[in-house]
């Protein structure tokens, strides 16, 4: 990854995004919250307009038509007494204003854009140091914006933690003030009870697919709920863009952990991968003015009824079943041509 973080373009991260976003609407996504940190140039000097790469996100995104919440990454370190080096100088912030400075600029650019949000989100406690962790977090919440942040992703993640707070993550961001009803924790692998009680009225986004393809364990999931957690789902890898395996897998790998079937219904899972999704993202209230139109010929849906449909999309049905797709009342080209084009000549160029 770093190796081609080294070498992006702003129009090579066009392309890339625009790909990835038609490949999502492709599969049934009509809203992002995009966790966007590559923001300089590669030795780490900021581009003459700052927001030049977040600005060629949001390009892509509504080159494609669909919703995006450009999540504006505070990034200042890649551990505790650490230096960046290489590409990791691209993610940086060596100064908290300039960052949100940035963010300011980014919402004043997209102020009048109604398919745009923007949000602010400090990439984890291992990235950014506790002090602009509680700025960052106050300047959301006074300007009402989504606050994003990495929470117990890994096991490391918590020893890094323990060194150098003495406490676990969601201990740390509790007693700083940090969690509210804007909070989104992204992961939230590795909690200890207490940490799940806490996170009562946060978002939870899981990204099963991701946390599979990395090993990076079970979250508890029905724990969490039980608390008061509100779950939403993200992808967070160019793995697999499947939102209904995002969203059966919140049910599915919970029986695998505690062995035990039935604990979300069909109907709750949905509402996470929507309204819920979109509330996390500051977009609540705008999922009603999107579709997504299923093949009833799909296999997984054929001989569905009003009383069986929600579980057969939910536990049976993949990308292949969407037909079509409108963001706002406008219908989406979902064909990947255009954007797949661009997005082979962008890799063929880093690739010499």
């Amino acid at each position: 990854m770093y190796e081609l973080v080294e070498r992006l373009e702003p129009d090579d991260l066009y392309a890339l995004s625009r790909f990835a976003f038609a490949e999502l609407a492709h599969c049934g996504v009509t809203a992002v919250g995009e966790f966007h940190y590559v923001h300089h140039q590669a030795d780490g000097t900021p581009y003459e307009n700052r927001t030049e790469l977040a600005e060629a996100v949001v390009r892509a995104a509504l080159d494609v038509g669909i919703r995006i919440c450009l999540l504006r990454v505070v990034y200042n370190r890649p551990g505790y007494g650490r230096t960046p080096e290489g590409a990791q100088r691209r993610f940086c912030d060596p100064d908290l204003d300039h960052a949100l400075a940035d963010i300011e600029q980014l919402r004043t650019r997209y102020a009048d854009e109604p398919k745009v949000r923007i949000g602010v989100a400090a990439h984890s406690l291992r990235a950014v140091p506790l002090p602009w962790v509680e700025r960052a977090a106050r300047f959301a919440e006074e300007r009402e914006l989504p606050f994003h942040m990495h929470v117990s992703e890994q096991r490391r993640e918590i020893q890094e933690c323990l060194a150098e707070h003495g406490r676990r993550p969601v201990e740390v961001l509790s007693d700083a003030g940090v969690l509210s009803p804007r909070f989104v924790a992204v992961h939230a692998t590795h909690l200890a009870d207490r940490e799940v009680r806490l996170l009562d009225g946060c978002f939870v986004c899981l990204c099963r697919t991701t946390e599979r393809d990395l090993g990076d364990g079970l979250a508890r999931t029905r724990d969490l709920v039980r608390e008061g957690a509100r779950l939403c789902f993200g992808v967070d890898s160019h793995a697999l863009s499947d939102p209904f395996e995002e969203a059966r897998a919140a049910e599915l790998d919970e029986r695998s952990r505690t062995g035990k079937r039935a604990i979300f219904e069909a109907p709750d899972l949905l509402r996470a991968a929507g309204e819920t999704g979109y509330a996390s993202i500051g977009m609540a209230g705008l999922a009603g003015e999107d579709r997504v139109l299923l093949s009833a010929r799909d296999p997984a849906l054929a001989g569905a009824v009003d009383e069986t449909l929600d579980d057969a999309i939910v536990f049976g049905a993949a990308p292949s079943a969407v037909q079509a797709v409108s963001v706002g009342g406008r219908e989406l080209d979902i064909e990947l041509t255009a954007s797949q084009v661009a997005f082979t000549t962008a890799l063929d160029r880093l690739a010499r």
